[in-house]
């Protein structure tokens, strides 16, 4: 019976044990002996659309170990090899491992750097990498984050950082809420007021000098994303969460509540949608993936003053619209057929399913966990859908059960099992419209966050946890804690201030 208990542990321990990933490849199975980097290793790239890929290997290989790319084709020493094939999955790869080379196989120059990514996470510890043979690909195409620097701003660096870490986990859509009522954080050179007046203070601070982002920063960092393959999506809230616009520019204020002063753009003038339109034609010259988001979300808690508005007055005659809700789903139609007529796809948060929007033009991000009918709805009306439900998905909401800054909802809070567990299919309908719903996205809106440290602290690790929970359709909790620690040990190195939900002790609450 012991003899069979060792063999049983062994087959556990060599068999089936799982490769330092995250997230968890489709298939994995440990190889012999190990690989080891050093000047003799050849780097050899097969296909021209996979040098990005290879570039971002040489520098991570210089930046740990201050190795180069041997430039000799005559070395003799161990070669790593990237080539085309596969399936056309996007993002998928396989990687074959023996003491003497490491052959990637992908079927886009985007599985390419994906397949870089595993090989960099089995080299994290040692220039002598561990043998495995992978199969991988993703589960979802869309696997996004979004961070809200209305609240509170970090500036380039910190956004450079998180996209890093978002290319390391392979997610690959980078949400930039830029607006909101503390601030605006975009310069638009149409009308200048925006940054250098809506930039004005924060969620903590209401005299904080401006702070945004130039058109040239904002141009930095999509290009510094796109070379890891990240697509960069600007949100322009609107009609509500205006408050910073309208401190610059009053003429096209909707007015608003006293919780919310000058929530809204005032959907009655013209001239708002003239104002707003140059806006959004602006943005999209920056932002190069032709998708902006433009909110849509919690109107009501600021359009009170608009049934005694003589502008909106006249347009709900003039367009026979009864209430307050028709003049808003009014107003989102004519900023959607603006960015249709730039080419531009419309991104909204669920409330604007009801409003009309053109299916094939329209992407919806559910976020309201407690109306799983407006997901549902948006499926059923055929909508493309991205799950960022606040349960499990805002990040802003505490982790753990002593911590005391940050949101719950009814007392529930989002720690890292909830994150990675989630399971789409829990819901409603999306078993019955296979194809809509495109991925995952966790927020961070920045309310309590004044400091890139408190920021991290609340990111992480549950950013790995997201990025597992869509990649990998197998959920196995305990494993994927064992593969953390590793990991852990790599934010700490990058002085990246995480919490720790395997020893909680080691990393008290950080509120600022």
């Amino acid at each position: 019976m012991k003899i069979l208990t060792s063999i049983l542990l062994l087959l556990s321990l060599w068999g089936y044990s799982q490769p330092p990933i995250i997230p968890l490849p489709a298939s994995y199975q440990r190889a012999k002996g190990t690989f080891t980097l050093s000047e003799h290793t050849r780097l050899v790239v097969e296909d021209s659309a996979f040098q990005p890929a290879a570039r971002y290997l040489e520098k991570e290989m210089q930046r740990r170990w201050g190795l180069k790319r041997s430039q000799n084709s005559a070395t003799k020493g161990p070669t790593l090899v990237i080539k085309a094939g596969l399936p056309a999955k996007e993002g998928s790869y396989a990687l074959v491992m023996n003491e003497g080379s490491v052959v990637l196989t992908a079927s886009s120059p985007a599985g390419a750097f994906y397949g870089v990514v595993s090989f960099l996470q089995l080299a994290a510890e040692s220039r002598k990498v561990p043998c495995w043979n992978l199969k991988d690909s993703p589960l979802y195409g869309y696997r996004g984050f979004m961070l809200e620097e209305s609240r509170h701003f970090f500036g380039v660096s910190k956004v450079k950082a998180l996209l890093d870490e978002m290319a390391y986990y392979k997610l690959n859509r980078f949400h930039w809420h830029l607006t909101d009522e503390p601030g605006w954080r975009m310069e638009i050179k149409a009308y200048p007021r925006l940054a250098l007046v809506g930039g004005v203070g924060t969620a903590t601070d209401s005299l904080k000098p401006a702070q945004y982002y130039t058109q040239q920063q904002i141009k930095e960092i999509v290009s510094y994303a796109a070379d890891r393959y990240i697509t960069v999506i600007p949100e322009v809230d609107m009609p509500g969460h205006a408050t910073a616009a309208n401190r610059a520019y009053p003429a096209y204020s909707g007015g608003g509540s006293p919780a919310h002063p000058e929530f809204t753009f005032n959907p009655g003038k013209e001239e708002t949608y003239t104002y707003l339109s140059t806006i959004l034609k602006e943005v999209s010259s920056l932002f190069p993936a032709r998708l902006i988001h433009i909110g849509g979300d919690e109107v009501s808690f600021g359009n009170e003053k608009w049934m005694k508005d003589a502008a909106i007055i006249r347009l709900m005659k003039q367009e026979k619209l009864s209430t307050a809700l028709e003049v808003e789903h009014y107003f989102l139609r004519r900023m959607a057929d603006t960015l249709r007529s730039c080419q531009v796809q419309v991104l909204g948060w669920d409330e604007v399913i009801e409003a009309g929007l053109p299916v094939d033009h329209t992407l919806v991000y559910w976020w309201r966990h407690d109306h799983p009918e407006q997901l549902e709805a948006a499926l059923r009306k055929k909508y493309r859908v991205v799950l960022c439900p606040r349960l499990p998905f805002y990040f802003d909401f505490v982790q753990d059960s002593t911590h005391r800054v940050g949101r719950r909802w009814a007392g529930a809070f989002n720690p890292l099992k909830a994150v990675y567990e989630f399971n789409a299919e829990h819901y409603p309908g999306v078993k019955d419209h296979p194809g809509q719903v495109l991925g995952l996205q966790a927020n961070v809106w920045t309310e309590t966050m004044a400091t890139a440290e408190r920021l991290d602290f609340m990111v992480f690790p549950r950013l790995l946890a997201l990025a597992e929970a869509c990649w990998s359709p197998r959920k196995d909790f305990k494993a994927f804690q064992r593969r953390l620690s590793g990991h852990l040990s790599q934010l700490r190195k990058q002085d990246i201030h995480y919490f720790d939900p395997i020893n909680p002790q080691a990393s008290p609450e950080l509120v600022h």
